[in-house]
């Protein structure tokens, strides 16, 4: 039904996006509640829960239909209920057992169902991070997985995968607007830093671009294409990202033809850090940065960027499956007299929402202050709107 309102050509755009980011926000919903977990992933979990939490090695593990088996010769004299617990918490699991050694059809203990626990597997793959896991040290090698430098979730112009709906305030242009990113981080090679922390070597690459959902045939507007060279370092909660990278704007054809704006070619290069801190079991992070621009046009750009914003994650137990998280990323360019730009957003992860390991944010958003799409640098825009966005992890994990 909200597939069908949304295709509605009768209603208005704000309806029309309104139910099809509803429609997608069920889906995901139902996705992460419906699906099971897979019995292959779930003992290599199962496997890496016992030895890094309780130093139990058990290389006969099983799991059939979701219900994980340990052998009770296993085990030892570890204490049954605490190995019980900590198995039970895993997500998709729909019971544990400690099998006895002496009649293999006996079962000693069960848990019939999972308890309330951490509901995010990604949880344990990343030094500092939550859950039985926290301490495990990141892949490292050709083409790892997970990345270094978490996504900063209310970062305008970070390469993922996302749509979503704005409404301008006060835009004598544009008044419902569509906007997509297709992008993504792709780690390259990362190996551990002789001292201490790993780094990583990779790729960023995103299209940023927005249409116009009041034209007859929703005109794209702007297309902005990033790309560039990304180095990271982790060690325990601190990341760090630095950058080189190619940033170009253009202007849609329809949109061209139909409105004649009076074009902009903004392309530059430019250069970047970004220092992270994550705080109290990395339910809150903080970071800060600065970029130069360099070969921009046109030459009269200045160049100078400071950024910084902060991001909270909270796992609440009357919320089992979703993770309500809150971000705010603050932008000063010397170009526009250093006046802040700040993006605000705030919404639900769906922890067990995956589409090739990217976890799906669906998120309020709020922007106001210097435009963040090329062609249009030098306007002021505000914005509400709504989106879903895809991220590895869920962004910060």
């Amino acid at each position: 039904m909200t597939k069908a309102l949304a295709c509605s050509p009768g209603l208005p755009p704000l309806v029309r996006a309104a139910a099809l980011a509803l429609g997608l926000t069920v889906l995901a919903a139902a996705d992460a509640v419906a699906a099971p977990a897979d019995d292959t992933y779930l003992r290599g979990y199962a496997t890496a829960v016992l030895e890094q939490t309780l130093g139990i090695r058990a290389p006969t593990i099983s799991v059939v239909n979701g219900v994980i088996r340990v052998p009770a010769s296993e085990i030892g004299t570890a204490d049954r209920d605490q190995v019980l617990t900590a198995l039970r918490r895993i997500p998709g699991v729909s019971g544990a057992e400690i099998v006895d050694a002496g009649s293999p059809g006996t079962i000693t203990a069960t848990a019939a169902a999972p308890a309330t626990g951490p509901s995010n597997p990604a949880e344990a793959k990343a030094p500092g991070r939550q859950g039985p896991e926290k301490d495990m040290e990141p892949e490292a090698g050709a083409f790892p997985q997970g990345h270094l430098f978490d996504a900063l979730l209310a970062d305008p112009r970070w390469p993922h995968f996302s749509a979503s709906y704005h409404r301008y305030l006060h835009n004598d242009r544009f008044g419902d607007v569509a906007s997509v990113s297709f992008g993504e981080t792709i780690p390259f090679y990362r190996w551990k830093f002789p001292f201490a922390g790993h780094v990583e070597i990779g790729l960023q690459a995103s299209v940023f671009a927005i249409f116009d959902m009041n034209s007859d045939s929703h005109d794209l507007i702007n297309a902005d294409y990033f790309v560039g060279p990304a180095v990271s370092y982790a060690v325990g909660n601190f990341q760090a990202l630095a950058r080189v990278f190619h940033q170009s704007s253009h202007l849609g054809d329809e949109f061209l033809i139909h409105d004649r704006p009076e074009r902009v070619n903004l392309s530059y290069e430019a250069v970047d850090l970004k220092l992270s801190y994550h705080f109290f079991d990395r339910a809150l992070r903080v970071y800060a940065g600065a970029g130069y621009l360099f070969d921009q046009d046109p030459k009269s750009i200045d160049p100078w960027i400071a950024s910084a914003g902060l991001e909270v994650r909270k796992r609440l137990s009357f919320l089992p499956g979703v993770t309500p998280v809150a971000a705010v990323n603050v932008q000063a360019r010397q170009e526009a007299h250093w006046n802040p730009e700040i993006s605000v957003r705030a919404g639900l992860q769906f922890d067990g929402a995956k589409i090739l390991g990217r976890r799906l944010l669906v998120m309020l958003e709020y922007f106001h202050g210097n435009s963040p799409n090329g062609q249009f640098f030098r306007k002021e825009i505000e914005y509400f709107g709504l989106g879903a966005h895809f991220y590895y992890g869920g962004g910060g994990e």
